[in-house]
């Protein structure tokens, strides 16, 4: 099992970087992330043995983010590479799955993100399930990911986020903000409408 869970990051408008800081992102989580890879599938090709390899990334590597790009744009990448190998090396029996976490309340990641504790309230009000993940489910998907259990899944990535990324997506779910007042009044000029 190799599990890449590299990480790194520069929270700030992107015109702010110097390259040296793409650069340094970039190196940690994509290039960190393929040439461990790369040095464990050699051996593996060679030991004629399979294994399943597990990358971490972030919903933003999907969609894009603001203030992250070089973190989003890495770890576009690793997503890219593990489902290029899945069809690449899964003949040697070797099996590429991600996992893309929403919001995880880590003391790590949120003393740097989220030092005063600002943000959080925000982040759980963009979450259907009304809460930060843990770390605790990120390993239960994990271990399944890496056990044999999953061993027709390759290729995968699978976004755990608590609904995150769907909510903000759909140009109509800020109308979880009408009330059931508003819903009332809507549905009654509605009725009105001919034809409706």
């Amino acid at each position: 099992v190799v599990i890449n869970n590299a990480a790194g990051n520069f929270i700030s408008p992107f015109e702010r970087l110097s390259a040296n800081a793409w650069k340094t992102i970039t190196d940690i989580v994509l290039n960190g992330t393929a040439f461990v890879t790369l040095e464990i599938g050699k051996e593996l090709i060679k030991a004629q043995k399979g294994a399943a390899f597990l990358a971490i990334t972030t919903i933003y590597a999907e969609s894009g983010s603001g203030f992250v790009v070089p973190s989003a744009s890495a770890k576009a990448g690793v997503e890219a590479m593990s489902k290029s190998l899945a069809a690449e090396w899964g003949k040697y029996g070797m099996r590429f799955n991600v996992i893309q976490p929403g919001p995880i309340k880590t003391k790590g990641a949120f003393s740097r993100m989220d030092p005063t504790g600002a943000f959080e309230k925000d982040m759980i009000g963009r979450i259907p399930c009304g809460r930060l993940g843990t770390i605790e489910e990120i390993a239960n998907l994990a271990a399944y990911f890496c056990s044999d259990y999953a061993s027709w899944v390759n290729g995968a990535v699978i976004r755990m986020d608590g609904g995150e990324y769907v909510s903000m997506a759909g140009e109509f779910n800020d109308l979880k903000k009408v009330t059931k007042e508003q819903w009332d009044i809507m549905e009654a000029m509605i009725r009105k409408t001919k034809g409706s």
